[in-house]
């Protein structure tokens, strides 16, 4: 057998089933639902109805729960990911210093990132509810006494907090690394000219971490978009549908309340909507990375 053949059927066995089931996983659900998504179905009957764009017009019709939701998520996502990498920026910084204990605290705050975010959810709910009112019955600060869950104005930010708690760890690290990455003579030769550690950090240290930010950034703005675990163990969408997001919509429309149809349509717009931010966003700070 030629050697070329030969290297070339070695390569198909191991690529091909792999593509087949990367097919079977994300294509043809994906082609699936663009097909459901222009029917009127419930998800398990056999009978299928054609409706055409009627799903799509419906989620753009006032009154519906599909736009609240998706304004919700883009609140979210701005808040999550500015407070994310704000916090884990300085908190890298900080941790790149030589001082004892610090290796500790990398691991303390990044604990919660390995922790499955339902739990983290529940644990936030439990706190929420049972662990602030013991701490104002001790304390009586009045903050302690909000209904944090409760409150349609209050709950946006407890959803943000429980978020940012989880994840920071994780982006604390990405930080830490692009930090220890920038060449250390660069910095020397700064000081050497004249600068201070402001001007060393803003002008020498910000621009070399463009790759840090870019995936932090990038991996942030992901997890916001496609928020989940989280509020269903918070607060299932509650009060009302004041803390719904996308990804919890679609869910409740589809196995909830049985429209498959227009679940479908609401997961197509929502894959346009978020395919357009991310490009956007990931094309906009890559121009701003500096090579190391």
């Amino acid at each position: 057998m030629n050697k070329k053949v030969k290297n070339g059927l070695e390569m198909a066995a191991f690529t091909v089933p792999a593509i087949i089931l990367v097919c079977l996983m994300m294509y043809v659900p994906f082609i699936l639902s663009g097909y459901y998504s222009l029917t009127e179905w419930n998800g398990i009957s056999k009978a299928v109805k054609f409706v055409g764009l009627t799903n799509f017009k419906t989620l753009f019709s006032q009154g519906g729960d599909f736009l609240p939701a998706l304004w919700f998520t883009t609140k979210y996502t701005f808040c999550f990911v500015v407070f994310s990498n704000v916090l884990a920026l300085a908190l890298a910084v900080m941790l790149t210093k030589k001082f004892k204990g610090a290796n500790f605290f990398r691991g303390i705050f990044f604990v919660p990132y390995i922790m499955s975010m339902t739990i983290v959810g529940f644990i936030w709910k439990f706190i929420f509810t049972s662990g602030f009112e013991k701490l104002y019955e001790a304390t009586d600060w009045s903050f302690l006494n909000l209904s944090w869950l409760g409150d349609t104005k209050l709950v946006f930010f407890s959803v943000v907090l429980v978020g940012v708690w989880q994840s920071l760890g994780f982006y604390i690290v990405l930080y830490i690394a692009g930090l220890q990455a920038v060449p250390k003579d660069v910095l020397e030769a700064a000081t050497v000219d004249g600068a201070g550690r402001a001007q060393t950090f803003f002008r020498v240290t910000l621009p070399l971490l463009g790759p840090s930010f870019t995936t932090c950034i990038f991996m942030s703005l992901t997890n916001g978009l496609k928020v989940f675990d989280i509020i269903l163990a918070l607060t299932k969408g509650g009060p009302g549908t004041a803390s719904n997001s996308v990804t919890l919509q679609i869910y409740k429309e589809a196995f909830t309340n049985n429209n498959y149809g227009l679940g479908s349509a609401e997961s197509i717009i929502y894959f346009l909507f978020v395919m357009v931010i991310t490009q956007l966003v990931l094309k906009a700070f890559s121009r701003r990375e500096v090579d190391l």
